[in-house]
């Protein structure tokens, strides 16, 4: 098994704004590049991507599944004097928030701005200068001096995303700003684009999902599983790296970056999937780890196992250092990992291959 190297595609998919509820660019991408090989390709109504690999109309369905949505901010409130104030999209962090630049997205260019700060030597301590700012506080700098002149530029419901970072620390340590969960549509699309090349063997028919609104709910998730039934489902989404300073792994468990994509155990994962990815893994040499999943997952899964009368879940998480963040961090060598399970995992399955508790 050889995986493909898709740099060009994985750059845009990661530098192209996509923020939760506002993800029509990024899917743009994410489609084109499936429309090189996919047997059907199309979206629905919020904008979810489905590509498909079909084989026998009357055989099982798998659904691979990620997200493409990420966190941001919007457009809340404009002054007077020109300042933009915002509120979040998602699970943004408002201590990160200041001293950044920001893009402004509005319908036909970008806006760059910066999230004001003020300076030290200003802030009044006395009063909690220098304290964790509320989203109510935070507010964008795009060079105007009045609303007039703002309001040329941006209007309220526009979104924001911070500046675009990608950028390789050696040869495997990737970071960049959206790799929660944009990583996740380049795995998928690389492995429904090996699936297609060994298509005539496979004994099940395959759909990838890129889907919209995971970070407020998963709700295209809901949408797209509720839509195609499959018999099975594999989600990937990115996991906790624990292995960075001041994080408790008796608290948070204890994930490595570089040691393989983490198996989640518990909730929406189906023992008996569960228990099948591992011996895909021991079969084929692929390095894992394990994961607790308290009461929920966090993911996309929690939305899609439940569909109908249930679809066997299970979902395989990457490990990403300072998520949620401008400056996110995850190894190549556990996307190629997880991309070669997710793989092995499918050309494995059998027409008549069943997922039961019992």
């Amino acid at each position: 098994m050889i995986i493909p190297s898709a740099p060009e595609f994985l750059e845009s998919l990661l530098t192209t704004p996509s923020p939760t509820g506002y993800e029509a660019a990024g899917v743009r991408v994410w489609k084109e590049y499936v429309d090189e090989f996919a047997d059907e390709v199309f979206t629905d109504a919020y904008g979810s991507c489905a590509a498909k690999v079909l084989t026998d109309k009357n055989a099982p369905t798998v659904l691979l599944e990620a997200h493409c949505d990420e966190i941001g901010m919007v457009v809340q409130h404009i002054t007077e004097q020109g300042f933009v104030y915002v509120n979040k999209l998602g699970g943004s962090d408002s201590t990160i928030a200041r001293a950044k630049k920001v893009i402004i997205h509005n319908r036909n260019a970008k806006v760059v701005g910066v999230a004001g700060n003020t300076a030290i030597h200003l802030q009044d301590q006395k009063n909690g200068g220098g304290k964790e700012p509320a989203w109510k506080d935070i507010y964008i700098d795009i060079g105007v001096s009045s609303k007039e002149e703002a309001l040329e530029l941006v209007q309220v419901g526009d979104p924001i995303t911070y500046e675009d970072n990608f950028e390789y620390l050696n040869d495997h340590i990737l970071t960049a700003r959206a790799l929660d969960n944009r990583i996740g549509g380049y795995i998928i699309a690389q492995v429904l684009r090996m699936l297609k090349s060994v298509s005539k063997d496979l004994q099940v028919n395959v759909v990838a999902v890129n889907t919209v609104q995971e970070e407020v709910g998963g709700f295209g998730a809901r949408m797209m599983s509720y839509r195609l039934d499959p018999d099975l489902a594999l989600v990937t989404d990115v996991t906790h790296a624990t292995d960075s300073p001041g994080i408790d792994q008796k608290e948070h468990g204890t994930v490595k970056l570089s040691h393989g994509p983490s198996i989640q155990h518990g909730g929406a994962n189906h023992p008996s999937v569960v228990r099948y990815l591992e011996e895909i893994a021991q079969k084929h040499n692929i390095l894992v780890q394990h994961e607790a999943t308290s009461v929920r997952t966090g993911t996309d899964t929690d939305s899609i196992f439940y569909q109908k009368t249930g679809i066997p879940s299970a979902l395989i998480s990457l490990p990403l250092r300072y998520m949620h963040s401008p400056v996110e961090i995850c190894s190549m060598q556990d996307v190629d990992a997880l991309i070669q399970l997710m793989y092995e995992s499918v050309v494995g399955l059998k027409a008549d291959q069943r997922f039961t508790v019992h």
